[in-house]
């Protein structure tokens, strides 16, 4: 979920942002200065992704329903919290928010814009069918991702994507306008639709980019919860996951693409998968040792 609503939060800040430019009339290119034009979409493109950078925590609060623990009410809830201050101060990081949000399905997330200002949130059905030892491993990779700076790197890399999304979708719409079109009277609604249709379709394939980066990570995070909780535990949990996923609970949909497990895919559709498969990653920790 922290890639799905960053990447919907970043869509949509471009989005509004282009067309409240063309509407100021300040989105204004013809095709001479590509120096210019590249400046201009990096100031807008990296504005977007920090924008979903920062806004990462309360989209992710209010989208999943997670409930902040300030003041635990129960041993379960003194357990998490306790534990999740423990992996914090051994990863070097402060401690994060900590949550529960309602779902069936067992998994967890972690997000935030620094690695010093970050929730960590557990699924209901991850505490109530995950051993104690694998709950903490499952822990342990949502607060390695947090160490790793998974958040900030993903806003740098979305902030390169966004530049050339925008940049090429101007000339292409610039083409469209002057050579299709034949336009002379500076940009017309072809421009502007051509644009806003090449932002769109540039911005679906530039997240093939992004979830690569996401599958890669997952592998590094892996390996911070085996350093963090033990081998073992991190090897329990992931298999754990992949029992549940091969008779699969019933959850929505928007749930699917969470922290530590984000479903299984297979060919095309495997280009815009947030997780590499549960088995890659057991096989990958059973390897490491």
């Amino acid at each position: 979920m922290r890639i799905l609503l960053f990447l919907a939060t970043n869509m949509a800040v471009l989005i509004i942002a282009s067309i409240t430019l063309k509407l100021l009339g300040v989105d204004r290119f013809t095709g001479q200065n590509y120096g210019s034009l590249l400046v201009y979409c990096a100031v807008f493109g990296f504005a977007g992704s920090l924008i979903s950078l920062f806004l990462s925590k309360w989209m992710a609060k209010m989208s999943t329903g997670t409930q902040i623990i300030t003041q635990p009410r129960t041993r379960h809830e003194q357990w998490l919290m306790q534990t999740v201050a423990e992996l914090a101060r051994d990863a070097g990081i402060k401690m994060p928010e900590v949550g529960i949000f309602p779902a069936y399905e067992s998994n967890a997330f972690a997000t935030g814009w620094n690695k010093n200002d970050a929730l960590v949130a557990v699924s209901q059905g991850l505490l109530e069918r995950f051993s104690p030892d694998e709950v903490k491993a499952v822990l342990a990779h949502e607060i390695g991702h947090v160490a790793n700076g998974d958040m900030v790197t993903l806003a740098l890399i979305q902030g390169v994507v966004n530049t050339f999304v925008m940049f090429f979708a101007r000339i292409f719409g610039n083409f469209v306008d002057k050579v299709i079109l034949k336009n002379e009277d500076g940009p017309g609604i072809g421009y502007f639709v051509a644009t806003i249709f090449a932002e769109l379709v540039l911005g679906i394939l530039a997240s093939i980019i992004v979830m690569w980066f996401s599958r890669k990570r997952e592998f590094k995070a892996d390996e911070a919860g085996a350093r963090l909780a033990g081998t073992n535990a991190m090897i329990g949990a992931l298999q754990r996951l992949r029992a549940e996923q091969e008779v699969p609970v019933q959850m929505p949909s928007s749930l699917t693409a969470f922290g530590i497990n984000g479903g299984l895919k297979h060919g095309l559709a495997g280009l815009l998968m947030t997780h590499p498969p549960l088995e890659d990653r057991i096989r990958a920790l059973q390897q490491r040792g």
